[in-house]
């Protein structure tokens, strides 16, 4: 673990409400130099929840706007589960055009990352960061963090349900020794071939050992389970 999530990580453990939840925004954008960093969930008791460092105006601009029905990274996340690279995205319309361009205007990053989120109970939510380097750059930037940001993302999220009392916290049940050894595997970034490799057992047996850990641990997804593990202290990576 870098030492940079692993900071960011401890006080995400010990924030327990909306507003220390909302200031974080802040510190993670500060603590990953980045332009800006933003967590938009939707229907959190029926109510949308923002942790965000965007410009006051931008958002309500955005909202005046209508932009959410045209943005490509918001109706990207809609589609898919997969984290989104900004770049990657259809912007060839002239209204998205347009979009994009009043976006840098108002402080928004050329560059940006975002990860889609699905609730348990029908939540949605987003989370992004973006940046202001050049693609080499930002190239760089992604393989050091994408990790990072895909741990804090779905942590960001347990908590912000937590927060809102959206959902009931997740006790989950004990992990077995191999359980646990197939989720750090995971959490340092390693294929699942090659942990079957180092645990000397089929990818068949290890998606038994992943999708029980999951299920243990209330986890939307195998990065979920290894950031809940990891804030529980029950893994290092």
């Amino acid at each position: 673990m870098t030492r940079k999530l692993e900071t960011f990580l401890e006080r995400l453990e010990t924030t327990n409400t909306v507003d220390d939840l909302s200031s974080l925004a802040d510190i993670l954008r500060d603590t990953y130099d980045v332009k800006n960093m933003s967590y938009l969930a939707t229907n959190l008791n029926g109510l949308p929840f923002v942790s965000s460092t965007y410009d006051l105006e931008w958002a309500q601009h955005y909202e005046d706007q209508g932009y959410m029905l045209i943005d490509p990274v918001v109706r990207g996340a809609l589609l898919q589960f997969n984290p989104l690279d900004w770049k990657r995205l259809d912007w060839s319309s002239k209204r998205t055009r347009e979009f994009f361009n009043e976006a840098v205007d108002f402080g928004v990053g050329r560059q940006g990352y975002t990860v889609p989120i699905r609730g348990p109970n029908g939540q949605a939510a987003i989370f992004a960061i973006n940046h202001d380097s050049n693609d080499p750059g930002w190239e760089r930037y992604i393989g050091e963090h994408a990790h990072d940001f895909m741990l804090i993302s779905h942590y960001f999220h347990q908590k912000a349900l937590a927060a809102t009392h959206t959902t009931e916290p997740i006790e989950g049940r004990d992990l077995s020794p191999r359980e646990l050894d197939v989720l750090k595997y995971l959490g340092i970034g390693l294929s699942r071939g090659k942990v079957a490799e180092i645990l000397k057992i089929s990818e068949h047996t290890l998606r038994v050992y992943v999708d029980s850990a999951r299920y243990k641990l209330g986890a939307l997804n195998t990065t979920h389970a290894v950031a809940i593990a990891l804030a529980r202290g029950v893994i290092a990576v």
